[in-house]
């Protein structure tokens, strides 16, 4: 296991009411993907699963910060943003461009603990989980986007629980 059980910060559930459900199981799939990652260096974590995939969990960090970034500030917060990491000519640029150099390491860091912390206040400040995002194509409910981020989260920890394994053989919950 990566943690022992008494010293895991995740949750064992327990929560009340529908906002607090999606709330606590988001935060708990946030923490796993810290914990997948948890005392690799650079090199590991850029580390890349098989070839010809360019998946590593340095690309899974940065593309989940991409994620939090658009669902939350673009289509929830209507806010017009350029996107982190990737681009018209380069679209898979988190994956591609996730090197085996500690700035780099730094930032995809740095740059997904930003985009959560503002997932959180948005969340935090919403009066309900019906509140309606108008930043995307078609309007969307908070809880709908939480539930996809619950869902992102724990299909992108199931890539990086087979590539820590391959990385230094720890299996974990």
């Amino acid at each position: 296991m990566f943690v022992h059980p008494d010293e895991d910060p995740r949750t064992d559930g327990g929560f009340r009411g529908e906002r607090d459900v999606l709330v606590g199981y988001l935060n708990d799939q946030r923490l796993t993907l810290e914990l997948k990652c948890a005392g690799l260096d650079a090199e590991a974590l850029a580390r890349r699963s098989v070839e010809p995939s360019d998946l590593s969990l340095l690309g899974l960090v940065r593309h989940l910060a991409g994620v939090e970034q658009y669902w939350f500030r673009q289509v929830m917060a209507g806010q017009k943003i350029r996107r982190h990491y990737r681009s018209e000519a380069e679209p898979a640029g988190e994956f591609t461009g996730a090197f085996a150099d500690p700035a780099l390491v730094a930032d995809a860091w740095a740059t997904w603990r930003a985009e959560v912390a503002f997932a959180e206040e948005l969340v935090a400040r919403a009066p309900g989980v019906h509140v309606t995002g108008t930043g995307g194509d078609e309007p969307v409910e908070l809880r709908e986007v939480l539930v996809h981020m619950i869902e992102e989260y724990a299909r992108h920890n199931g890539h990086a629980d087979l590539l820590r394994e391959r990385i230094d053989g720890r299996v974990g919950q």
